[in-house]
């Protein structure tokens, strides 16, 4: 199986490159180059809500460059497209990528792709979604399930791309082990690493007609880049010190799993 790769270019995207790559599967890449990873506070915050602001985004750039050492660059030799992203969804990305062979796309890290780009694709082409659908849709959806004290539900989804943000039929949830010690960002890198992993063994083990889509179902939240605001990290950094996963592994917070949909439900039986 050879796939194509549409994804971002922060250390997290270029991990999941690489640990494809390793595997010889990756046929061509298509690189949206993201904007800084550390942006700077907004203007007229109390300072409180400016300090958190500070540590939030300095937490998640260290713990980036900790968890994907050395995946700050390809360390393969694919035929790449670097694009911005006015060029992501453009005629020379659709016509760059028609002109590529590959049985599987995949995107992560990347802006929403147009229709047309969408139209060029196999039938088979999936998105990773740093959230598990359809409970946490949308944006900083890795964020909210520690804000709603439930680092547990901190994951990731594959999922089949769609028009529709998120929304299409799930191949696999991907969920990382929680240890003492762990901060909202090391979930979050961790999650993206155990996907990374997942999607290994998923394309190394089955053939594409033997995948399992299980459409989303549920009463799920699609959240919106407006739903967050710098003033809610008190709750994180102040109330709880960033010790979330330490009061959910000693049993002080209530212990609720979510309905893992694994693409080796079959292996697991």
């Amino acid at each position: 199986m050879k796939i194509l790769l549409l994804t971002g270019s922060h250390p997290r995207h270029l991990h999941l490159v690489n640990k494809l790559a390793e595997l010889g599967i990756v046929a061509a890449h298509v690189m949206e180059i993201r904007e800084e990873f550390v942006p700077q506070p907004p203007p007229n915050l109390e300072e409180i809500d400016r300090m958190n602001f500070i540590r939030h985004f300095a937490d998640r750039d260290e713990a980036e460059h900790r968890h994907f050492v050395g995946n700050d660059v390809v360390k393969h030799d694919i035929p790449t497209l670097k694009v911005s992203l006015e060029e992501l969804n453009g005629q020379k990305t659709i016509d760059w990528v028609t002109s590529q062979t590959f049985d599987l796309a995949i995107s992560y890290g990347v802006h929403k792709l147009s229709n047309e780009l969408l139209e060029v694709l196999p039938e088979h082409a999936w998105n990773i979604h740093g959230g598990l659908s359809p409970w946490y849709k949308g944006n900083t959806t890795l964020f909210w399930p520690f804000y709603m004290l439930r680092p547990n539900w901190a994951g990731m989804t594959i999922h089949r791309l769609s028009a529709r943000l998120d929304a299409g039929d799930i191949v696999h949830h991907s969920v990382p082990k929680l240890e003492y010690g762990d901060g909202l960002h090391d979930v979050a890198c961790k999650a993206v690493k155990t996907v990374a992993t997942d999607l290994g063994k998923i394309l190394t083990t089955f053939s594409l007609s033997e995948i399992q889509y299980s459409p989303q179902k549920g009463n799920g939240k699609l959240w919106v880049g407006t739903d967050w605001i710098p003033q809610h990290l008190r709750f994180v950094y102040n109330t709880y010190n960033n010790d979330i996963v330490d009061q959910f592994l000693d049993g002080k917070l209530p212990n609720i799993n979510p309905p893992i949909i694994s693409a080796f439900r079959n292996e697991e039986k």
